[in-house]
Protein backbone atom coordinates (compact mmCIF):
# COMPACT_ATOMS: atom_id res chain seq x y z
CA UNK A 1 0.00 0.00 0.00
CA UNK A 2 1.31 3.99 -1.51
CA UNK A 3 1.35 6.23 1.58
CA UNK A 4 -0.36 9.23 0.03
CA UNK A 5 0.95 12.77 1.03
CA UNK A 6 -0.67 14.64 3.05
CA UNK A 7 -3.50 17.49 1.99
CA UNK A 8 -2.99 20.85 2.40
CA UNK A 9 -6.75 21.95 3.46
CA UNK A 10 -8.95 23.87 6.19
CA UNK A 11 -10.95 21.81 8.32
CA UNK A 12 -15.10 22.56 8.26
CA UNK A 13 -14.25 24.06 11.99
CA UNK A 14 -11.58 26.37 10.40
CA UNK A 15 -13.96 27.71 7.77
CA UNK A 16 -17.14 28.23 10.38
CA UNK A 17 -14.74 30.71 12.33
CA UNK A 18 -13.54 32.35 9.47
CA UNK A 19 -16.84 32.97 7.92
CA UNK A 20 -18.17 34.17 11.81
CA UNK A 21 -15.52 36.57 11.72
CA UNK A 22 -16.01 37.71 8.47
CA UNK A 23 -19.60 38.31 8.80
CA UNK A 24 -18.97 39.96 12.07
CA UNK A 25 -16.94 42.61 10.57
CA UNK A 26 -19.32 42.89 7.69
CA UNK A 27 -21.93 43.68 10.01
CA UNK A 28 -19.83 46.46 12.06
CA UNK A 29 -18.67 47.80 8.28
CA UNK A 30 -22.33 47.78 7.31
CA UNK A 31 -23.59 49.59 10.39
CA UNK A 32 -21.23 52.62 10.01
CA UNK A 33 -22.39 53.24 6.66
CA UNK A 34 -25.60 54.94 8.04
CA UNK A 35 -23.75 57.26 9.73
CA UNK A 36 -21.28 57.87 6.52
CA UNK A 37 -24.32 58.58 4.37
CA UNK A 38 -25.20 61.34 6.90
CA UNK A 39 -21.79 62.50 7.39
CA UNK A 40 -21.79 63.11 3.35
CA UNK A 41 -25.46 64.73 3.47
CA UNK A 42 -24.41 67.13 6.44
CA UNK A 43 -21.26 68.06 4.13
CA UNK A 44 -23.37 68.48 0.93
CA UNK A 45 -25.71 70.76 3.04
CA UNK A 46 -23.01 72.68 4.12
CA UNK A 47 -21.40 73.12 1.01
CA UNK A 48 -24.66 74.65 -0.62
CA UNK A 49 -25.46 76.76 2.28
CA UNK A 50 -22.14 78.61 2.31
CA UNK A 51 -22.49 78.96 -1.78
CA UNK A 52 -25.91 80.68 -0.76
CA UNK A 53 -23.99 82.95 1.37
CA UNK A 54 -20.66 83.78 -0.54
CA UNK A 55 -23.83 84.64 -3.53
CA UNK A 56 -25.99 86.81 -1.05
CA UNK A 57 -22.94 88.93 0.15
CA UNK A 58 -21.49 89.33 -3.37
CA UNK A 59 -25.34 90.55 -4.40
CA UNK A 60 -24.97 93.09 -1.22
CA UNK A 61 -21.64 94.23 -2.28
CA UNK A 62 -22.60 95.25 -5.55
CA UNK A 63 -25.50 97.00 -4.61
CA UNK A 64 -25.09 100.59 -5.58
CA UNK A 65 -25.16 102.92 -2.45
CA UNK A 66 -28.03 105.11 -3.97
CA UNK A 67 -30.59 101.64 -4.65
CA UNK A 68 -31.72 100.60 -1.35
CA UNK A 69 -32.63 97.25 -2.99
CA UNK A 70 -30.03 94.45 -4.14
CA UNK A 71 -29.79 94.11 -7.61
CA UNK A 72 -30.06 89.96 -7.52
CA UNK A 73 -32.26 88.62 -4.48
CA UNK A 74 -34.24 92.23 -4.00
CA UNK A 75 -32.96 92.52 -0.24
CA UNK A 76 -33.73 95.89 1.48
CA UNK A 77 -30.87 97.61 2.16
CA UNK A 78 -31.80 100.77 4.59
CA UNK A 79 -29.77 103.83 3.63
CA UNK A 80 -29.35 105.08 7.44
CA UNK A 81 -27.23 102.80 9.43
CA UNK A 82 -29.29 103.67 12.26
CA UNK A 83 -32.41 101.99 11.65
CA UNK A 84 -32.53 98.07 12.54
CA UNK A 85 -33.18 96.31 15.42
CA UNK A 86 -31.07 97.55 18.55
CA UNK A 87 -27.72 96.00 19.35
CA UNK A 88 -29.07 94.99 22.02
CA UNK A 89 -31.92 92.59 20.84
CA UNK A 90 -31.49 88.79 20.79
CA UNK A 91 -32.38 86.91 17.85
CA UNK A 92 -36.02 85.46 17.50
CA UNK A 93 -36.86 88.10 20.39
CA UNK A 94 -40.14 90.56 19.06
CA UNK A 95 -37.48 92.76 18.29
CA UNK A 96 -35.97 91.05 16.03
CA UNK A 97 -38.28 89.00 13.91
CA UNK A 98 -40.27 92.23 13.18
CA UNK A 99 -36.86 93.12 11.42
CA UNK A 100 -35.79 90.49 9.58
CA UNK A 101 -36.37 89.15 5.79
CA UNK A 102 -36.93 85.98 4.84
CA UNK A 103 -35.93 84.43 1.59
CA UNK A 104 -36.00 80.64 0.19
CA UNK A 105 -33.21 78.71 -2.09
CA UNK A 106 -32.71 75.32 -3.47
CA UNK A 107 -29.40 73.73 -3.73
CA UNK A 108 -28.07 75.75 -6.55
CA UNK A 109 -28.30 78.63 -4.92
CA UNK A 110 -31.64 79.94 -7.15
CA UNK A 111 -34.01 82.42 -5.54
CA UNK A 112 -37.52 79.89 -4.89
CA UNK A 113 -40.92 80.73 -3.01
CA UNK A 114 -41.21 78.91 0.53
CA UNK A 115 -42.75 75.59 -0.71
CA UNK A 116 -39.71 74.53 -2.88
CA UNK A 117 -37.33 76.06 -0.47
CA UNK A 118 -34.17 74.08 0.93
CA UNK A 119 -32.49 76.74 2.27
CA UNK A 120 -33.82 79.57 4.46
CA UNK A 121 -31.89 82.94 4.75
CA UNK A 122 -32.64 85.54 6.95
CA UNK A 123 -31.99 89.13 6.83
CA UNK A 124 -31.85 91.72 9.57
CA UNK A 125 -30.70 95.01 9.82
CA UNK A 126 -29.24 95.87 12.80
CA UNK A 127 -28.50 99.31 14.07
CA UNK A 128 -24.69 101.15 14.24
CA UNK A 129 -24.60 102.82 17.45
CA UNK A 130 -21.62 105.03 15.86
CA UNK A 131 -23.59 106.35 13.33
CA UNK A 132 -24.59 109.30 12.19
CA UNK A 133 -27.50 111.12 9.87
CA UNK A 134 -24.77 111.00 7.22
CA UNK A 135 -22.04 108.23 7.92
CA UNK A 136 -21.88 105.50 8.90
CA UNK A 137 -21.97 101.30 7.96
CA UNK A 138 -24.91 99.74 7.50
CA UNK A 139 -24.85 95.89 9.85
CA UNK A 140 -26.55 93.05 8.28
CA UNK A 141 -27.29 89.81 10.14
CA UNK A 142 -27.10 86.80 7.77
CA UNK A 143 -27.99 83.37 8.63
CA UNK A 144 -29.07 80.66 6.45
CA UNK A 145 -30.75 77.47 8.13
CA UNK A 146 -31.74 74.11 6.57
CA UNK A 147 -34.47 72.63 6.19
CA UNK A 148 -35.96 75.89 5.11
CA UNK A 149 -39.85 74.75 6.34
CA UNK A 150 -38.16 74.64 10.28
CA UNK A 151 -38.64 77.98 11.63
CA UNK A 152 -35.27 78.86 13.25
CA UNK A 153 -37.05 80.39 15.97
CA UNK A 154 -39.44 77.18 17.11
CA UNK A 155 -37.57 74.35 16.08
CA UNK A 156 -33.70 73.13 15.86
CA UNK A 157 -33.03 73.64 12.01
CA UNK A 158 -30.56 70.40 11.24
CA UNK A 159 -27.93 73.09 10.18
CA UNK A 160 -26.96 77.13 10.02
CA UNK A 161 -24.17 79.00 8.88
CA UNK A 162 -24.15 82.55 10.05
CA UNK A 163 -22.52 85.75 8.49
CA UNK A 164 -22.48 89.75 9.28
CA UNK A 165 -22.16 92.20 6.24
CA UNK A 166 -21.30 95.88 7.59
CA UNK A 167 -21.79 98.06 3.96
CA UNK A 168 -20.52 101.29 3.71
CA UNK A 169 -23.26 103.02 2.42
CA UNK A 170 -21.78 106.50 2.31
CA UNK A 171 -19.59 106.27 -0.69
CA UNK A 172 -19.43 110.24 -2.70
CA UNK A 173 -18.85 108.03 -6.06
CA UNK A 174 -21.60 105.76 -6.01
CA UNK A 175 -20.07 102.81 -5.78
CA UNK A 176 -20.55 99.68 -3.03
CA UNK A 177 -17.63 98.57 -3.12
CA UNK A 178 -16.14 99.93 0.34
CA UNK A 179 -18.36 97.08 1.62
CA UNK A 180 -16.59 94.87 4.48
CA UNK A 181 -17.59 91.33 5.71
CA UNK A 182 -16.81 89.13 8.77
Amino acid sequence: MTKRAPVGAFSLVELTLALGIAAFCLIAVFGLMPIGVQANRNATSQTAATNIMAAVVSDLRATPVNSTTSTQFGISVPVDARAGVAPTCQPCAGCWTGQTQTFYFDSQAQAVNAANGRYRLSVTSVQNPTATASAGAVFLALKITWPASADPCSATPSGSIQNSAMLDRTSPDGQADKSHIC
